[in-house]
């Protein structure tokens, strides 16, 4: 009679208690083992290569890092440590984010118990798991038109009260080219003015305060 391996789990969540209550959750399932579990994204980076579980329960809101970036850089480096994100953030770029980084599930932290294990198995079987509700995030910007990278800085700044003449200082730009800037991520966000613009960008997670 053949044994079969347990699946090995790392936790990644910035809350003790959150931890706490998915490993209580894991250690019922006999097919299921937490290996380790990280409160921060430097711990994260530290621990997986260490532990190297079959999956990573990982939170996108860490206290130093975004989720999304710990996910892209164990991507990077290896190809058989899959990703499940789980965590409250509900905007469709926080999605996109995570899945163009590498992960192979995503789950809101209001999921049914047996959702979250049956997302484990399979994912440790090859699949991805995006329930419906995901999808339906996703389905409401679609098709994509993503900011750059730049668009979303002048953003952030446009976020924090800064006027358009004080975000050129602040980036070594032209105050022609912020406005530049500007005028594109009104156009893609679809709004008329800085505070639609935020607003948007807040409920969908393109940036975070």
């Amino acid at each position: 009679m053949t044994t079969t391996e347990p699946i090995t789990v790392v936790i990644v969540d910035d809350h003790p208690v959150v931890r706490d209550g998915l490993g209580a959750i894991l250690s019922t399932e006999p097919d299921l083992q937490v290996a380790g579990e990280a409160g921060t994204g430097q711990e994260a980076l530290r621990i997986i290569p260490e532990l190297r579980p079959n999956i990573v329960l990982m939170d996108l809101m860490l206290p130093d890092m975004s989720g999304s970036d710990v996910i892209r850089e164990v991507c990077g480096k290896t190809s058989n440590i899959d990703f499940i994100v789980l965590t409250s953030v509900a905007g469709d770029e926080d999605i996109f984010r995570a899945l163009d980084a590498g992960a192979r599930g995503y789950l809101f932290k209001d999921m049914a118990r047996k959702e979250l294990v049956a997302s484990i198995r399979s994912v440790r079987a090859g699949e991805r798991y995006l329930p419906a509700q995901v999808g339906s995030k996703l389905a409401e910007n679609f098709p994509r038109n993503a900011l750059s990278d730049r668009e979303i800085a002048v953003l952030q700044l446009v976020a924090a009260g800064l006027r358009n003449k004080e975000i050129a200082w602040k980036l070594e730009l032209s105050e022609h080219t912020v406005n530049a800037h500007v005028k594109r991520v009104f156009d893609k966000l679809g709004v008329a003015d800085r505070t639609g613009a935020v607003t948007t960008a807040l409920r969908r997670g393109i940036i975070h305060l």
